[in-house]
């Protein structure tokens, strides 16, 4: 990339802070940071580059699954949400080509990169490698988590979910966050924050945010007599 496109980018990046991250209430400084730092083009195919820093979600298109990539100010306000330490240990779930991860990867200790489309997660393993980011780590699995081992104080879902969230609960540690965009029956889709504390899950509704539902954690349909 030549030294013009990435000033450019570099630019964009700033103008979709200030004018989109900034006007949403994110006002947590390190969130805001790694969004000035990560570029978001490097995580996109080639043909959505000239979208990267659009306000609009981004479909990313693979072999096996299609994702979205959240709109930035919405992603950047569930980031703010999760109340992310230092020392947290991250799963970030169906993250695509990593830029999620990416930014979480600034905020936390170590980010466990979840994606079931095999092509994307090898995608991601490449991002974080040229990014060298050491503390993120790309797997490929069921989005519910049954391949992964081990606990987590936060969990990131980027996308949509009707139902199906207890194994990925179940990978909660003591004080552990699961944050993402819950679809409710009548309701526009709300971005909720799941917390457990001493073997109990509370949940709080954040805002409003809409994203398709991850085909994993769709309401199975029930039968009509």
């Amino acid at each position: 990339m030549s030294i013009a496109a990435e000033a450019d980018f570099a630019a964009q990046r700033q103008t979709m802070v200030d004018c989109q991250i900034r006007t949403f209430d994110v006002t947590d400084p390190a969130v805001i940071d790694r969004f000035l730092v990560v570029p978001r083009e490097r995580f996109v195919p080639n043909h959505l580059q000239a979208l990267a820093y659009s306000d609009a979600m981004l479909e990313i298109r693979a072999a096996q699954e299609t994702r979205v990539l959240l709109a930035p100010l919405v992603l950047a306000r569930m980031m703010q949400g999760a109340s992310l330490v230092a020392t947290d240990r991250v799963l970030d779930v169906a993250g695509a080509a990593g830029y999620s991860a990416a930014l979480l990867a600034g905020l936390a200790q170590d980010v466990v990169s979840l994606e079931s489309d095999t092509a994307l997660s090898a995608q991601a393993a490449g991002n974080f490698a040229a990014a060298g980011l050491a503390n993120a780590h790309a797997v490929a699995g069921a989005l519910d988590g049954s391949s992964i081992t081990g606990l987590f104080d936060m969990i990131f879902v980027n996308g949509a979910v009707e139902d199906g969230l207890d194994a990925l609960l179940s990978k909660l540690a003591s004080g552990g966050r699961l944050i993402a965009i819950q679809m409710i029956a009548g309701h526009a889709g709300k971005v909720t924050r799941f917390e457990k504390v001493g073997g109990e899950t509370s949940r709080r509704v954040l805002f409003n945010a809409a994203a398709p539902v991850l085909s994993a954690f769709a309401a199975r349909k029930s039968f009509v007599f």
